[in-house]
């Protein structure tokens, strides 16, 4: 427990809690999406079972750093280049990634043959549960292999994660509202999770995508479209104001 009176202890963890944090918005991106296919009153419950299984993942991962290490031991090569666990995790997940945000995109925009139903909602709650699970797997690598090039003191990254984690339990909920009553919000976030599949294809396949470029792709385009969403605010009770002058009888209709 001496880090606990170590000023730069205490330094790393608030850096890393903040990374984690970063690196946990494609996470909650993708529960959100996956979530909002659920009846209503089961979305929260799955929010936080899925960020949940996020943090036991990470945690198990940490404590684990020896086995995680043989991750990137070579199991087979092509093409003179090592393949490792890892590797192919990376393109799992990818993969996966790119498949699911293509058919939500797909149901989106072309709809589904039963849309109006509440039956197969809730069918799908714990298939949800192990979608979340599955991609939780992948991102959890990505996470803990950077607390691991940050700091050394293993409590120090559990706290970071625990904390992290918290703070996205809460913003979870506004975050999925926000973009389940905004159709654009939904497609620009199908969008990034596309744009982070390829990103962890490319990982896998060794061409490394610097994450500065990605974060700062989705930044500018959620500015761009906060901007839309602002305009098209200020356009509706102009509109609306239209609407009711076009109802409201008017001097033509007194002359006549």
């Amino acid at each position: 427990m001496a880090w606990l009176t170590s000023p730069e202890a205490w330094i790393a963890l608030f850096s890393l809690t903040a990374l984690e944090i970063v690196l946990g918005v494609d996470n909650i991106i993708f529960i959100s999406i996956l979530v909002g296919r659920l009846a209503p009153e089961q979305r929260q419950q799955a929010r936080v079972i899925g960020l949940a299984l996020a943090m036991v993942m990470r945690i198990a991962l940490l404590l684990s750093l020896a086995w995680m290490m043989r991750l990137t031991d070579p199991l087979f090569t092509i093409m003179s280049r090592g393949v490792s666990w890892r590797d192919l995790i990376l393109i799992g997940g990818g993969l996966f990634l790119l498949a699911k945000s293509v058919m939500e995109i797909h149901n989106s925009l072309e709809g589904e043959s039963d849309a109006g139903s509440d039956a197969p909602r809730s069918a799908n709650f714990y298939a949800t549960l192990v979608q979340i699970a599955i991609i939780d797997i992948v991102f959890s690598l990505d996470s803990v292999i950077t607390a691991v090039g940050m700091v050394s003191e293993v409590p120090v990254m559990v706290l970071a994660i625990v904390i992290a984690v918290g703070i996205m339990m809460f913003a979870a909920k506004p975050i999925g509202d926000f973009v389940d009553t905004h159709p654009t919000i939904k497609m620009l976030a199908l969008s990034f999770l596309i744009l982070i599949g390829v990103a962890l294809v490319g990982e896998g396949l060794t061409l490394h995508i610097p994450k500065g470029y990605i974060y700062f792709a989705m930044a500018f385009s959620v500015g761009v479209e906060m901007l839309n969403l602002r305009l098209r605010g200020a356009r509706q009770p102009i509109k609306l104001r239209k609407e009711l002058d076009e109802k409201r009888p008017g001097d033509g209709s007194a002359r006549s």
